[in-house]
């Protein structure tokens, strides 16, 4: 008999399914940042990968991955994280955004929807967009 257990992996058909699984405080961030970033970028694609919520113009910009929707079948951390695909692009004087060991992917994490700075956020959300049709122009020429 094989001892090793396959971790189900849950896969969501729909933002809306992911969300109705959301604890109350990661739904009320995860909400508000939906709301920051389409009202930045009217017209973006929504779409889940990896069962995280992706937006995505040209390709991937950023994404929302409430630290309830599991990565390999367990919790990895807290709150809700809100990431920059190209965010090595991004200028962060600040160092607002967190790095990790990361060489690409940038990010930040809040822990109720009160941290959120949507000023801030949507600064950066702008930013992320014109790298977006930046690349995409780079690679036509």
């Amino acid at each position: 008999m094989n001892s090793s257990k396959k971790i189900m992996q849950v896969k969501f058909k729909s933002v809306e399914e992911m969300l109705e699984t959301l604890p109350d405080d990661e739904l009320k961030t995860t909400l508000l940042l939906r709301k920051i970033v389409c009202n930045c970028l009217p017209g973006i694609t929504e779409k889940l990968i990896y069962n995280a919520i992706y937006y995505q113009h040209h390709k991937n910009i950023c994404f929302i991955w409430p630290a309830s929707v599991l990565w390999g079948g367990r919790k990895t951390r807290d709150g809700v994280r809100f990431g920059f695909i190209n965010g090595y692009l991004l200028q962060d004087e600040d160092n607002y955004l967190d790095k990790g060991d990361r060489k690409q992917i940038y990010w930040k994490d809040f822990y109720s929807s009160g941290e959120v700075e949507p000023g801030i956020l949507q600064l950066y959300i702008t930013e992320a967009a014109i790298i977006d049709e930046t690349l995409v122009k780079k690679k036509k020429k």
